[in-house]
């Protein structure tokens, strides 16, 4: 997800390092904090590969800065990142939001249709955090208030979500 954050913001602007790594920890940092340690080997992966470059550009003080912008195959690359996201990308919700973060710059609102109908057959799937044997528990039945403070903010979420995901694609399947 590191990647498709990176692609993400390059997409809309050129941005030097600094500046990319607030963004990423802005979209992600309260689950997974971005150091240098993991944001630049993953530029200089993305650089390797074609889909950004680096150009020495002067800095607002004297300190001259390294930008990256996204090339021409680096804007296909999130595209097709956004386009093919399925399994953790869509039922883990740290990668979900981040892809949904990115979703727009899919610029064919069927593609949208299809990434979102995804999540959608994933949230109306029965299931729960905890179990009895295969068969998922609801708060009501669980004494733990704990847990079941769990499974009912789960629910409120998942029937938030649901709601805008059908309202959502109801749009993007009658523009």
């Amino acid at each position: 997800m590191l990647e498709l954050s990176i692609l993400g913001f390059l997409y809309e602007t050129p941005l030097h390092g600094y500046e990319l790594r607030k963004r990423i920890t802005a979209l992600t940092g309260h689950v997974r904090p971005v150091g240098e340690s993991t944001l630049y080997p993953a530029i200089k992966r993305l650089e390797k590969a074609g889909l950004l470059v680096r150009e020495t550009r002067p800095g607002p003080a004297a300190a001259p800065r390294q930008v990256l912008t996204l090339t021409p195959a680096g804007r296909d690359e999130l595209r097709r990142r956004l386009a093919d996201a399925e399994g953790p990308e869509v039922t883990d919700e740290n990668r979900w939001f981040t892809l949904l973060a990115f979703l727009r710059h899919l610029d064919d609102p069927a593609a949208q249709a299809v990434v979102l109908r995804r999540r959608l057959a994933f949230l109306e799937e029965p299931a729960s955090f905890f179990y009895d044997d295969d068969r998922p528990l609801r708060a009501e039945e669980l004494d733990d208030p704990f847990r079941h403070g769990i499974l009912t903010v789960a629910r409120a979420t998942t029937q938030a979500e649901l709601a805008w995901l059908r309202t959502t694609l109801n749009g993007l399947e009658n523009a």
